[in-house]
């Protein structure tokens, strides 16, 4: 990860920003000393994963998954279990 100067962090703000908002964040360093660190908002932290899809094509939903065990389930909340 790169670690610049507050300095050089005002001078190529722009560029430093273009790259974080690509996914390369960088640190902002005061007298060589770590201050803050900048992502991109949609960044994801540290462990976090992007699931969506990951069992595609791997399971199926029944057609009538809203109405299954209806009868059971209706017996359950009416204390007919």
């Amino acid at each position: 990860m790169q670690t610049v100067n507050i300095h050089e962090a005002e001078t190529h703000l722009s560029r430093l920003i273009d790259k974080a908002a690509k996914g390369e964040s960088f640190i902002i360093a005061k007298s060589g000393r770590p201050m803050v660190k900048v992502v991109a908002i949609d960044a994801p932290t540290a462990g976090e994963m992007h699931r969506v899809g990951f069992m595609a094509g791997q399971f199926s939903v029944p057609d009538d998954f809203d109405r299954m065990a209806a009868e059971e389930i209706e017996k359950l909340f009416s204390g007919g279990a």
